[in-house]
């Protein structure tokens, strides 16, 4: 029996080291289904109009889901109103049905919060967080504002002499966004003029056509705008500046006014669903979030990514709740399920 030379060897197990790579990634791209159970026909209500950040997110990820084999196709439904109601109400209504899946995000802490949301409105399966996001004041680019001590100035003098655009309700994470650090800086907050709009995409709009003064939003809804030079970004809440479109946008701890969101996104299903197909949508997700495209796409939005599993999402979202109850409480705005009836746009 022939032995290969020591130089045969070791071009081997160079070529062995160059190939595993490659077979790890082939082996994470298709990851075993060891729960016994598959979705079928599935389908994802988005509580936001079409457009928006949590859109945007709900339809890459379902589109990774079913490019990966992990779902036969899905279905986005938009379902978009106060609080989330109208979407809750579809999950609710359907118990134990586990190809319904429905994002969770900061804007449903604020709305449980707020006391908005009835019990049965509660009920779900969390399956997990995904990435966390930021808020960002944003003014058109030919605004004499010019940053965020700038702002302040202003409404110090006049609280509701700026309209200020938000989505999608009164005391959500969006509007919190620019109301808690505006309080810190000394403006009477309970004065602002905040106008509702179905999504951030929709606000955008209306600040680029000179129909609002300023504009609360997550990072994903500005990217158009600020890559054209039609916006400047007065404020960020990060713990540090962004990179790539965003590079040149200061944060609101580096403008003496120390406020970081604690905005997040994430997955839920209907309450009742089984081990086994919480399990594979955990798995599902969890093997998605580590594919190169959703990384990327989790970058140019500028999101961190996070990933925390059914048990830890949980946690973290009452934990949330609490901490969100004492802020609404000190800034006024517990009362604001009832202001939307007389504020929100038609």
């Amino acid at each position: 029996m022939t032995h290969p030379s020591p130089t045969r060897r070791a071009t081997l197990a160079a070529l062995a080291a160059s190939l595993l790579p490659a077979w790890t990634s082939a082996a994470r791209a298709a990851p075993a289904n060891d729960t016994g159970w598959k979705p079928g026909k599935p389908e994802f209500i988005v509580p936001s109009g079409a457009g928006a950040a949590l859109d945007a997110a709900a339809r890459k990820l379902t589109e990774l889901l079913t490019r990966e084999g992990l779902a036969e196709g899905f279905v986005v439904s938009n379902r978009s109103g106060a609080h989330s109601i109208q979407a809750l109400d579809i999950l609710q209504r359907q118990p134990g049905n586990a190809n319904l899946l429905m994002t969770l995000s900061s804007g449903y802490v604020t709305s449980v919060a707020q006391g908005a949301l009835p019990p049965r409105l509660q009920a779900f399966t969390p399956l997990a967080t995904l990435f966390r996001e930021f808020t960002t004041v944003v003014v058109r680019a030919d605004s004499p504002i010019q940053n965020a001590q700038d702002l302040v100035a202003a409404l110090r003098r006049d609280p509701g002499g700026l309209s200020i655009g938000i989505a999608t309700t009164l005391g959500n994470h969006i509007h919190l966004g620019i109301a808690q650090p505006l309080k810190q800086a000394g403006v009477p907050i309970q004065g602002l003029r905040i106008v509702p709009y179905k999504s951030s995409a929709e606000s955008m709009t209306a600040l680029a056509g000179g129909h609002l003064d300023v504009v609360s939003a997550t990072t994903p809804n500005l990217l158009p705008y600020l890559q054209a030079n039609r916006v400047r970004v007065i404020a960020i809440a990060a713990d540090e500046r962004l990179g790539g479109a965003f590079a040149n946008a200061p944060t609101w701890k580096e403008q003496g006014i120390d406020y970081v969101s604690q905005a997040f996104q994430g997955v839920m299903t209907t309450a009742g669903i089984t081990p086994a197909q919480k399990a594979y949508w955990v798995q599902a997700l969890q093997h998605v979030t580590q594919l190169p495209d959703w990384q990327a796409f989790v970058a140019l939005n500028q999101w961190k990514p996070q990933f925390l599993g059914p048990e830890a999402t949980q946690a973290s979202v009452q934990r949330q709740i609490v901490q969100t109850r004492a802020l609404l409480a000190e800034l006024g705005l517990q009362d604001a399920p009832e202001q939307i009836q007389a504020q929100a746009r038609p």
